[in-house]
């Protein structure tokens, strides 16, 4: 895949942990006019159908006989088990604690990467992972209350688990489909399971196609799915998927931000100490040793010369 540069890298990442973090508040704000699964459903299958207008005029590229399980194991890791296991999960737990076990996946993701990508690790690296979770944790503690349950906090986990499987499958077999067309069919699968579920466990009447709710969907289906799950995907292809995923540690502090401006939530000083960690996360995970930043560079040089 196309290197980025490093502009492109910080706009494309400001962007998605922005609509990834607004896409909580407002998807807590839209399931009071609609059933779960059919939500979760409807919004992956319109941002599908969006990006399938994009990928149509690049049908050679598509060569489905030959790619079409990479595109299914994606939409059942990334979207069908990522999505339904968190809908799912969160009737179990409190939606802080889900939030912060579900936000595990950058530390699985650097581990995963590691063993199955030959990304290097180092104990800084380590650290900053360690230390991202923790911020998350924090910003997360006032939700910690209440029942705390077991098959929540397995939901919770599963979700994380089949989110970082999912992205270092794509990231494995990137090579092998085209980019566009990968997301696209991700989420046209993906949706199509998910509406299917809740067809079967919810009902179609009970949505309420008010303003407020079409709007939320029109906006998390275009920005938070089509586009956000392009843009992840395309930075996970031009680096490393450890470094990409440590900076969605930032998407909790983002929603909660959010929450508290326009639900009227409360900011606390766990959400500044929370930022702290997350941002002394990031430049650890960042941070390459000059003893693995030398041989990189003289192999660079070399391809070069």
């Amino acid at each position: 895949m196309k290197q980025l540069s490093k502009i492109q890298t910080a706009l494309m990442l400001a962007f998605l942990v922005t609509v990834w973090g607004i896409n909580w508040p407002l998807t807590k704000a839209a399931l009071a006019y609609s059933p779960p699964l059919l939500f979760a459903g409807i919004r992956t299958l319109i941002g599908g159908l969006l990006l399938l207008m994009v990928a149509l005029p690049r049908f050679k590229k598509l060569r489905f006989k030959e790619t079409w399980p990479i595109y299914l194991i994606s939409a059942i890791l990334n979207i069908t088990l990522f999505y339904g296991l968190q809908t799912v999960g969160l009737n179990y737990l409190p939606a802080g604690l889900f939030s912060a076990i579900v936000f595990f996946q950058p530390v699985l993701m650097g581990v995963f990467s590691w063993l199955w990508l030959g990304e290097s690790m180092y104990p800084l690296k380590i650290a900053g992972l360690i230390l991202g979770f923790a911020g998350v944790a924090v910003i997360s503690a006032a939700g910690f209350g209440g029942h705390i349950s077991i098959a929540g906090i397995l939901l919770a986990l599963g979700s994380a688990v089949s989110w970082a499987l999912g992205t270092v499958y794509v990231k494995r077999t990137g090579g092998r489909a085209d980019a566009i067309w990968m997301v696209a069919l991700q989420l046209l699968i993906g949706g199509v399971l998910l509406v299917s579920s809740g067809h079967f466990s919810e009902s179609f009447s009970a949505i309420q196609w008010k303003a407020p709710f079409i709007l939320s969907l029109l906006f998390i289906s275009v920005f938070v799915i089509a586009l956000g799950w392009l843009a992840f995907f395309t930075l996970v292809g031009s680096g490393e998927a450890s470094k990409v995923a440590s900076y969605t540690f930032l998407i909790p502090l983002i929603s909660i931000t959010v929450s508290s401006i326009f639900l009227h939530e409360p900011l606390t000083v766990s959400l500044l100490a929370g930022l702290l960690l997350i941002v002394t996360s990031i430049c650890f995970v960042n941070i390459t040793p000059k003893k693995l930043k030398t041989p990189a560079l003289a192999a660079e040089k070399k391809a070069v010369h």
